[in-house]
């Protein structure tokens, strides 16, 4: 892959789920799987999720529901735009119906959850994000398109709701290292979002999160970072989307770059899709 893992004596492999759907990418149908599963043997009439505009979550969820026969509902964050955005307008040609609520009524997920599932009762509930049991047990699944995934000392994935990492924490032996990278700008403490669904979840203290790597929180970016995603490319002909595998990617390679890994460590980088959003840049910006 990049010289960065070479010149630290170290071996990275990328899993690339973003090869796996064109609309259903990366670790999105593992999350989905089993909550679609539910919603069709529940008898359900669709299902009811959560989302920004450029959620890759939301447009995994509309083509998965599609592909079952079910409706959709997108709850999106914030007030209706003037233009949709390419995300909002792919689940809306889909068939999702989209409803936006305040940012601030967002934020009281009990209280919205609680009001939507009233507005909608045969709709099948999936957490933004797939962040759940039924996200996490699918996210385990994950490995299984590995050959012989224990001859891995390293896993490492990008940490948005934390659920695929939770589901690699669950899949690992104990002897192996799950690292996350946050895209997420968090303090590192035990109360945030992520440590608390990590610890909810994960069986081993086999893992380890990163916070330096967010580039100024969710979505945000810098010249250094999308001058990297192009290196990326030039060096190896792999895709990075803004928000997820391009902060993975630089994370690990600076934590090669400081010795982090030692000599002869294998790592397993997991490619988790969205590169729909990377739409969002400026024409030119990216060289793919």
């Amino acid at each position: 892959m990049l010289p960065e893992f070479a010149a630290a004596g170290i071996r990275a492999d990328i899993l690339r789920l973003d090869l796996i759907h064109p609309v259903i990418s990366g670790n999105k149908w593992f999350k989905l799987k089993y909550h679609l599963k539910a919603a069709v043997d529940g008898g359900y009439k669709g299902l009811l999720t959560f989302g920004g505009a450029w959620s890759n979550h939301l447009v995994a969820t509309a083509g998965a529901a599609a592909a079952a026969s079910l409706t959709a509902v997108g709850v999106v964050r914030g007030e209706i735009p003037a233009v949709l955005s390419p995300a909002l307008q792919d689940v809306a040609d889909s068939g999702m119906q989209l409803v936006f609520v305040s940012r601030n009524e967002y934020a009281g997920e009990e209280t919205l959850h609680r009001s939507m599932q009233e507005r909608f009762p045969q709709y099948y509930l999936v957490p933004q994000g797939g962040q759940s049991g039924a996200g996490v047990q699918g996210a385990g699944e994950i490995l299984s398109l590995v050959q012989e995934p224990q001859q891995y000392t390293h896993i490492a994935c990008a940490a948005g709701t934390g659920t695929m990492m939770a589901g690699l924490a669950v899949a690992s032996n104990p002897q192996q290292q799950v690292l996350g990278i946050s895209s997420l700008k968090l303090g590192n403490t035990e109360y945030n979002s992520l440590e608390t669904m990590l610890q909810a979840w994960a069986p081993h203290p086999n893992y380890r999160l990163f916070y330096q790597f967010h580039f100024g929180g969710y979505a945000r970016k810098t010249t250094l970072l999308t001058d990297f995603m192009n290196r990326v490319w030039q060096q190896t002909g792999i895709p990075t989307d803004i928000v997820y595998t391009s902060k993975l990617l630089y994370g690990i390679s600076a934590l090669a770059i400081e010795n982090f890994f030692p000599t002869q460590s294998r790592l397993l980088l997991i490619h988790s899709g969205g590169l729909q959003g990377n739409r969002f840049l400026p024409p030119g910006t990216l060289l793919y």
